[in-house]
């Protein structure tokens, strides 16, 4: 008869594991320090030398995009940094930049394993949950800095997402204050909340501006749903493609990539019932740039591409109304409404089960109609701080931060 370990407790198994092992380990470095002043004379003994200054951890390569205008602002400025990816073939791993030493450490629970015994100043990273799961923090990294990986909430990570984070790297107000309203509530001491826009974004708008305009195209629709119990192809399944179908418009399908494995079974279907064809194209290219750029108008649900699409490439968006369940995310503890469902009216229209049979119309209003444009320009301004100098900051602080801690220091970094 086989054992059958479901996947809570077999997350909470490796955590009491690594609890042990990393007890173990701590006893251990006392010890052979105490043998190394014994056997010195009493003499102070260096155990520090090979901490790493600055490093990052990625869970997925899709991530890089995000890290990638950091580490190169850091390479331009000769500073080392050491990233950490649980992708085999993370585009980091051949970026070409002199001080960055990227390294693949496993996946999953490898790799986990690995960044719970770091020895580190600083980890940067984008993945939520850090001392929540598997990923624990480590006794030997100083301080752990955490930035968004979208325009978007902090507040629809899972609960705890940010927790025991140090600090956090944030573009707009509205981000500051639900975390110091989740520290209120939970009792937690302040992290810092340190403003440098949004590093990605800057470079996705350098790269439009450089690029080639587009040639006389028909009309495209985006299709790119998040993935969950509240994304759009949980919510209308393949209707919503049927409706598209009539508009006679391009179509564009991009799942999140999540879909693909935690929804593989409903994706295979809808591929099979919507295969490509002159009308329909399936999109999965690592890099969104071109399908974006491609496209008039984008439908989605509550993933961070609609700030993406609206903000970089200045097009109108329509969200599906998929009665989004805060229940297991951190913006369950808000006693005010998300940021997003102030900011999404602005930017698009709300599509539901009512009006679905009237998205054309829905399609062209969207693109023709010049309030869209004036609330685009509203909620940049609210969550796309210091445009065009989000990785100088990034950098800025980081380095800042490394010298404070090298000099026992506090930062003089303003916090929000």
């Amino acid at each position: 008869m086989k054992l059958y370990i479901d996947p809570g407790t077999g997350s909470m198994l490796f955590a009491i594991l690594i609890g042990i092992i990393g007890a173990l380990s701590y006893v251990l470095q006392n010890l052979v320090v105490k043998l190394q002043f014994v056997l010195s004379g009493g003499k102070k003994v260096e155990t520090n030398d090979k901490k790493i200054p600055i490093a990052i951890f990625t869970d997925d390569k899709r991530y890089w995009n995000v890290f990638a205008p950091i580490c190169r602002e850091l390479d331009r400025r000769d500073v080392d940094v050491v990233y950490f990816t649980a992708s085999p073939d993370d585009p980091a791993l051949n970026s070409g930049l002199k001080h960055l030493d990227a390294q693949f450490i496993g996946e999953n629970n490898k790799a986990f394993a690995k960044m719970n015994f770091l020895n580190a100043s600083i980890v940067l990273s984008s993945t939520p949950g850090l001392d929540v799961y598997q990923w624990k923090r480590s006794k030997n990294v100083d301080y752990y800095v955490h930035i968004l990986h979208a325009a978007s909430e902090v507040v629809t990570y899972r609960m705890f997402g940010l927790d025991y984070y140090d600090a956090v790297m944030i573009s707009g107000e509205y981000q500051a204050r639900d975390l110091r309203t989740l520290e209120k509530k939970r009792n937690l001491p302040a992290k810092e909340a340190v403003t440098v826009g949004i590093p990605y974004m800057d470079e996705m708008a350098a790269r439009l501006a450089a690029a080639e305009p587009l040639p006389a195209h028909e009309r495209t629709v985006l299709v790119a749903p998040s993935w969950g119990k509240s994304a759009i192809f949980q919510k209308y399944g393949g209707k919503i493609l049927d409706v598209l179908l009539e508009t006679g418009y391009q179509i564009i399908i991009r799942p999140h990539p999540q879909s693909f494995t935690s929804e593989k079974e409903m994706i295979e279907k809808l591929m099979a019932a919507y295969p490509a064809s002159d009308r329909i194209q399936w999109n999965r290219d690592n890099d969104n740039f071109d399908v974006l750029n491609r496209a008039d108008i984008l439908i989605s649900d509550f993933s961070g591409v609609i700030f993406d699409f609206a903000l970089v490439y200045d097009k109108p968006v329509i969200y599906a109304d998929t009665q989004f369940d805060t229940g297991p995310y951190d913006a369950w503890w808000l006693d005010r409404p998300m940021w997003t469902f102030s900011a999404l009216p602005r930017i698009g229209q709300q599509l539901n089960e009512e009006n679905l049979g009237t998205l054309k119309q829905m399609i062209d209003d969207c693109l023709e109609n010049p309030r869209y444009a004036q609330g685009r320009q509203e909620v940049r301004k609210e969550t796309w701080a210091f445009p065009g100098e989000g990785a100088k900051r990034a950098a800025d602080y980081l380095m800042d931060k490394y010298q404070a801690i090298s000099q026992g220091e506090e930062s003089e970094h303003v916090v929000a």
